[in-house]
């Protein structure tokens, strides 16, 4: 696929800023276990904060692939720091595209500057797979509402400043859903532990409680019900970006791997020139060259609205995020012995890369969509 001129331009400027922002800290960050919101907040700087966020609102007004193309750059740094970037975008995409005209000028400019960093709840410790048996309720008093209920492993949990969450409005199902823009200081809102995590262990992950959590009726995003609809509008675009992000980290990896191979020697030669070594290479190269065509090609299809384009999507998520698992593991492979160790960040990838199979809808999830589709037909 020939990118556009200005195509390239992003994608160079997202590689720019990963390997000299991202890249050198990773490690760092990822002991620390903590974002930097410096960080984020250049990214804002850059347009990253609200990519496909109309141009209204000071957002970029970019398209499926133009996200795809940055997150796959900005992972190649830091693939914690993208996805939560990632998830920032889904956040506040929500809030432009269906909150009123009062709730977006509030909150969309300050989301897309990352003056104001948003997280997104919607997994629950008993709905996750299963997203609309979720029971956290949201009952109406005056001009408030009361919200009561868990949401577990939500990124930024704690460190976000504002929470897409979705809550009960009623007992029907799906249509009992609605969406609400809560702030991290309104009062009943609180949060768990961080969970020690195998991966992802930049970003603070845990539990975010709401025990009489009072939200005003202007924070509602959209009418009632309609918050489930707009949660699985959202799917899409966000498998794409966290395929995206498994093909940036395994691009990483593979990097890593040709570099250690040139310059580490066994029996007298360099591992690179073992034809063993060669074929790994070889393989990598084309296991993630044919995962990025596809994603590309999926992400082309969502921008054109194609009429398949919710079946490509989920073959990318599948297939992406299961070879940049794999790359990654065999880059590791390659280090032998010192891909076990930290110092050489390639266990890391590994590690990061793995939840990409589980979230945004785990992988035997994308394979009854592919299935159903096909049935369909």
């Amino acid at each position: 696929m020939k990118l556009t001129d200005e195509q390239v331009m992003i994608h160079d400027m997202a590689k720019a800023f990963a390997l000299d922002r991202l890249r050198p800290n990773a490690a760092r960050w990822e002991q620390e276990a903590s974002l930097d919101r410096d960080v984020l907040k250049a990214l804002g700087e850059l347009g990253f904060g609200g990519i496909y966020t109309k141009e209204e609102h000071d957002g970029s007004g970019l398209g499926r692939l133009d996200a795809v193309l940055i997150f796959e750059q900005l992972s190649r740094g830091c693939v914690s720091h993208a996805a939560f970037l990632s998830i920032h975008n889904m956040a506040t995409w929500m809030i432009d595209s269906f909150g009123d005209d009062a709730l977006r000028a509030k909150y969309v400019p300050r989301l897309t500057a990352v003056e104001l960093i948003a997280s997104y709840c919607l997994t629950e410790p008993g709905a996750g797979s299963d997203a609309a048996s979720l029971k956290t309720s949201a009952k109406r008093e005056g001009d408030e509402y009361v919200l009561n209920g868990s949401k577990a492993f939500i990124s930024g949990a704690g460190f976000s400043d504002v929470y897409v969450v979705m809550a009960r409005t009623s007992d029907d199902g799906a249509r009992g859903i609605s969406a609400f823009v809560v702030e991290k200081d309104f009062p009943g809102l609180s949060f768990g532990k961080m969970e020690e995590k195998m991966g992802w262990r930049a970003q603070p992950t845990g539990m975010v409680n709401f025990d009489d959590c009072r939200v005003p009726t202007e924070n509602r995003i959209g009418g009632e019900g309609e918050g489930f609809r707009f949660a699985m509008s959202g799917l899409d675009g966000g498998r794409l970006n966290i395929a995206a992000c498994s093909l940036g980290g395994g691009q990483d990896a593979i990097d890593r791997a040709l570099d250690y191979t040139k310059e580490r020697k066994q029996f007298g030669q360099r591992i690179v020139d073992f034809q063993a070594s060669q074929f790994k290479l070889a393989d990598m190269e084309t296991e993630l060259s044919a995962a990025r065509a596809l994603l590309y090609q999926a992400a082309s299809k969502l921008d054109d609205k194609a009429p398949d384009a919710t079946k490509s999507c989920a073959m990318a998520k599948r297939f992406v995020t299961d070879t940049g698992s794999k790359v990654a593991n065999d880059a590791l492979q390659l280090h032998g012995g010192y891909g076990y160790l930290a110092d050489y960040e390639v266990e890391r990838i590994v590690r990061d890369l793995r939840v990409h199979q589980i979230l945004e809808g785990t992988n035997e999830i994308m394979r009854v969509i592919v299935s159903r589709e096909m049935l369909r037909q």
